[in-house]
């Protein structure tokens, strides 16, 4: 095993020369490749293309979806997002192509003027909102946006450090976290039932503490061994407080990101306070495409089938990334630590404190990842560890390409740092 933190100094240099001369090889090649966000392949892309060709626009009961009206969405998509949710028909909202958006609104509608449960606007204060991290940079942007106070907790193999969360939220001013409890954004892990049970139990001082619960991978498995994580909604209500979840979920790597539907679940009283203040805002979604995504995928079992489809894709791109990091780096001591996660879109890999050396020698070689600290609030890994890697986009021989470079990459910068 190839130890570089107990070599000399004379050694270090030989290998670093070593290393250049295969840097340079790529360099050599003329790369243009962009691993930098999640985003599905045109081959995955191109599974529902078949979905554009539905032109029937009447609901179920009779809704011409063309037509102004129903800002909750169309009956039939309101019933396929509830199994998707893990909700009642009645408890879900509808939306357009992206719940981001929707989060976005619903934060700002709290900052704005609170919820129902709310004793003031959080803007009223100097509200505050847990980011388990490394985490998704596009919700810690939603929040500072709007002048939120970030607070990092650690992401563990288990879901947020609960013992600190729980910490926290004898703060008043701290008005929510946010989750992506299923294959998390970008470790891959998933939350345990311990975890969920205590999210839906802790004591906060704000009675108006949300959970934005965004479960954006919840059909997205890419092995035989899928993991399962409890429903929020449900486990909040045994504990008294089922006007706290707001749950998540869009059909983008689904269908079409760019064309899409997304959904948002909550209690009945918290769904007739958002759907009232929606009112001002818009008349109703895209109820068209809403149709034509139900009548695409019908029900949870044509939405299996569909996904299995988009797994034959993606799981060979996963395996080649995990066995070349195996290969590549695990002969190396302590280099480098790598999540291995059963489904979403990312897998994490550690470095040694070089993951901005790391990541800009893959773009000075034509490969571009996320950029090293997006993961973490403020755009600031304090570590400066860890590295998003996005295997779904490029095929499989420029992916492969890329992750060798990867691995020489982190060869070279953590010898650098040593011999600096």
């Amino acid at each position: 095993m190839t130890n570089y933190f107990a070599m000399d100094r004379k050694q270090l240099e030989n290998e670093y020369q070593l290393l250049k001369k295969v840097y340079a090889d790529y360099q050599a090649k003329g790369l243009k490749l962009d691993m930098s966000r999640g985003k599905p392949s045109p081959e995955q892309l191109d599974l529902s293309m078949e979905m554009l060709s539905i032109t029937d626009y009447i609901g179920e009961t009779g809704i011409d979806s063309r037509n102004y009206g129903n800002l909750e969405g169309m009956p039939e998509a309101r019933k396929f997002f509830a199994q998707v949710l893990g909700a009642a028909p009645e408890e879900v909202i509808v939306g357009g192509n992206s719940s981001l958006n929707m989060m976005y609104y619903l934060v700002e509608l709290g900052w704005r003027s609170g919820f129902v449960d709310s004793p003031r606007a959080w803007n009223a204060g100097k509200p505050k909102f847990i980011c388990p991290c490394p985490g998704y940079d596009r919700h810690f942007r939603v929040t500072e946006y709007f002048g939120f106070e970030l607070i990092s907790v650690p992401m563990l193999p288990s879901g947020p450090d609960m013992d600190l969360v729980e910490e926290i939220v004898k703060d008043e001013e701290v008005k929510g976290i946010w989750c992506v409890p299923l294959y998390s954004n970008p470790d891959g892990y998933s939350y345990s039932d311990e975890t969920v049970q205590r999210l839906a139990a802790m004591k906060t001082a704000a009675p108006d503490f949300k959970i934005f619960w965004d479960n954006a991978y919840c059909v997205h498995h890419v092995t035989d061994t899928p993991d399962r994580v409890l429903n929020i909604l449900d486990e909040c209500r045994k504990t008294g407080f089922e006007d706290r979840p707001l749950m998540f979920c869009s059909l983008s790597k689904v269908t079409f990101p760019g064309a899409s539907v997304a959904a948002m679940a909550a209690s009945k009283k918290n769904i007739e306070y958002i759907l009232k203040n929606m009112f001002s805002m818009i008349i109703s979604y895209d109820k068209f495409n809403q149709l034509r995504h139900v009548k695409f995928l019908k029900d949870m079992r044509g939405l299996a089938e569909h996904m299995e489809k988009h797994r034959q894709i993606i799981e060979p791109k996963f395996k080649m990334v995990l066995s070349i990091f195996e290969k590549e780096l695990s002969d190396y001591s302590d280099l480098a630590h790598w999540t291995k996660p059963n489904g979403g879109y990312f897998i994490s890999l550690y470095t040694k404190g070089v993951a901005k050396r790391t990541v800009q020698l893959c773009k000075d070689a034509g490969v571009v990842l996320t950029g090293a600290g997006a993961a973490y609030p403020y755009g600031i890994d304090p570590e400066d560890t860890n590295i998003r890697i996005a295997p779904t986009y490029p095929p499989l021989h420029e992916l492969e390409i890329a992750t060798h470079l990867l691995c020489v990459a982190v060869k070279m910068a953590t010898v650098e740092k040593l011999l600096a």
